[in-house]
């Protein structure tokens, strides 16, 4: 029984080589998930990875470029390398949007001066303003100066509308024209605005909305990487903590069923092996045929002749009301390559479509099922 003895003390080797990686393993990932939300004031945004508190989350909790701290008064306070500090006045984190405005509240001035290069920010919409330095009385004109930039013998107008531009270049002096970041994208010309709304920014990476949409939230997988991963998926089911104990407590006699098997088939190679002299059984195997496996979806030369689209700046699409990919229930951005099916002129990210395609044989939003090649239909 020596080869038994030997076998079974390779076994327990082998098992708590395995267990050991696993409690290292759990270990890591717990400490890679301890980063809890966190605010400066109750109304304050929550925050979170990509954002961070210095003082309160480690480094690894957010992602560089987007440090936030808390003002005297419980503000949110970023501040862009170029253009100084502004409060956040609300974080989307699905559609990677942020909202600004000035701690001083005076915007305006800020926007004259604001310079997004350097930051992992960018404008959604942009709508120009042009600002003019007026002298004389605007009250008989129903005009809304900027305040805070205004004088006691001067006042400061702003305008998108060309009209009003026109005549107050006739009466005032230029001061410049800014591109302000707006919050919408369909937007009517303005007589005269003080400015003062928040600003809407966006940032592109880390690329976090597929993670959000799925009820997850992003990460980096380690202290030392810049890899980021989708964590605290919902699912259904048992909570976490009771998976992990059910799996502890049926470990272990799992553990002593199977060692007690080894025993046994140890046993028995043993026994077995005083026999050698007598003859061995003839056997044989038969082989059962593999199912065809056929694909429901279309082939991808099909798929291939659908059109394809590169989003620019604007992101214009033939139906502006679908500006959403109906898949991933992401907003389309900027650079982003989408396709469309012919029949019906939806679109979708490439990606996601062709992925369904190869899957459905028919569009996800009406349903409808686009024409197959010759090679899908003999299939």
């Amino acid at each position: 029984m020596d080869t038994t003895k030997l076998i079974i003390a390779l076994f327990f080797i082998f098992f708590f080589y395995l267990l050991l990686n696993s409690i290292v393993g759990t270990a890591s990932a717990s400490a890679s998930e301890f980063c809890s939300s966190s605010l400066c004031g109750r109304t304050e945004p929550v925050i979170r990875f990509p954002f961070r508190l210095p003082d309160h989350q480690p480094v690894s909790c957010g992602y560089p470029g987007f440090d936030l701290s808390c003002g005297a008064f419980n503000q949110t306070l970023i501040e862009l390398p170029n253009s100084g500090k502004f409060t956040v006045q609300a974080i989307e984190y699905g559609n990677q949007n942020i909202w600004l405005n000035d701690p001083q509240y005076c915007l305006p001035r800020r926007l004259l001066e604001l310079n997004l290069s350097g930051s992992p920010f960018n404008g959604v919409f942009f709508q120009d303003f042009t600002l003019f330095n007026c002298t004389f009385d605007y009250k008989r004109y129903k005009l809304d100066p900027i305040g805070c930039l205004s004088g006691e013998n001067y006042t400061i107008f702003a305008s998108s509308s060309e009209r009003a531009i026109r005549f107050l270049a006739s009466k005032c002096s230029l001061v410049a024209t800014v591109a302000v970041p707006v919050q919408w994208e369909f937007f009517q010309p303005v007589t005269t605005s003080d400015l003062s709304d928040d600003i809407r920014l966006s940032w592109g990476w880390p690329r976090c909305r597929r993670c959000e949409a799925r009820g997850g939230q992003c990460g980096l997988v380690s202290v030392n990487s810049s890899v980021i991963e989708c964590r605290n998926i919902r699912r259904h089911g048992l909570p976490r903590g009771a998976r992990y104990a059910i799996i502890v407590g049926a470990g272990f006699p799992a553990f002593l069923c199977l060692l007690g098997f080894v025993y046994f088939i140890c046993g028995r190679v043993i026994c077995c092996s005083r026999w050698r002299q007598r003859p061995l059984m003839e056997f044989s195997v038969v082989v059962a045929p593999q199912p065809t496996i056929t694909t429901a979806g279309l082939d991808g030369p099909t798929i291939e002749t659908y059109p394809k689209t590169i989003l620019g700046e604007s992101c214009r699409l033939p139906t502006p009301d679908h500006n959403i990919c109906s898949i991933c229930l992401s907003e389309y951005m900027p650079k982003e390559t989408l396709r469309s099916i012919p029949e019906c002129q939806h679109c979708f990210h490439a990606e996601c479509i062709d992925e369904w395609l190869r899957m459905n044989p028919s569009c996800p939003v009406c349903r409808n099922s686009p024409k197959s090649s010759p090679l899908t239909q003999a299939a």
